[in-house]
């Protein structure tokens, strides 16, 4: 309730539990979302006059951003994030496409989604990761794989999406892979 932005008045101390979840959540902006909530949970106590206290719960105090969090630390986090996302090839340094396949048969799905993997490494000169399966792998009786394009900033846009859409188009043309369903998500972040 407090990190959705209600003000409780005389709220003097806050518990941050299991703060380690947010931190390890599967997805680049992790650290940087366990930052901002937590300093928004934090600034809620101590209003006014009162001074507040702030206890987080975690299994490891010394975790970079539960320090940053602790010391008031915004430049260091932002720093520290911003050099981790050039080097992992993450925004704003590269474009990040996803394309999500699914389909109730778990080994076609399986073949569609490597079939589609290999085409596009044969064919763009970029990083492409996959295929893997996310964290909530079926939704609706169907199964689930995504693939990871990252597209370096100097990239030509136009020339990418005509390779995927050529690459998309053989794919559906193939009579096997024809009822898997595909959706391509470009800067989903």
């Amino acid at each position: 309730m407090l990190a959705k932005g209600l003000d409780f008045d005389n709220v003097s101390l806050v518990g941050i539990m299991n703060a380690d979840n947010m931190l390890y959540h599967p997805d680049f902006r992790a650290f940087e979302r366990s930052y901002q909530m937590m300093t928004q949970v934090a600034g809620r106590s101590g209003r006014a006059e009162k001074r507040g206290k702030v206890i987080i719960q975690t299994y490891n105090p010394y975790h970079n951003i539960i320090q940053q969090v602790t010391n008031n630390d915004y430049e260091g986090m932002y720093k520290e994030q911003l050099y981790e996302r050039k080097i992992y090839f993450y925004p704003p340094f590269y474009r990040l496409i996803r394309i999500t396949l699914k389909h109730r048969d778990f080994e076609k799905l399986k073949e569609g989604s490597m079939w589609l993997y290999q085409v596009l490494q044969q064919n763009l000169t970029i990083p492409v990761l996959g295929p893997e399966e996310p964290a909530i792998g079926r939704i609706r009786n169907e199964y689930i794989r995504t693939i990871m394009i990252k597209m370096p900033g100097d990239t030509s846009i136009q020339g990418t999406k005509k390779t995927i859409q050529k690459i998309l188009n053989s794919f559906d043309l193939v009579q096997q892979y024809r009822t898997i369903k595909v959706t391509v998500n470009v800067d989903f972040y």
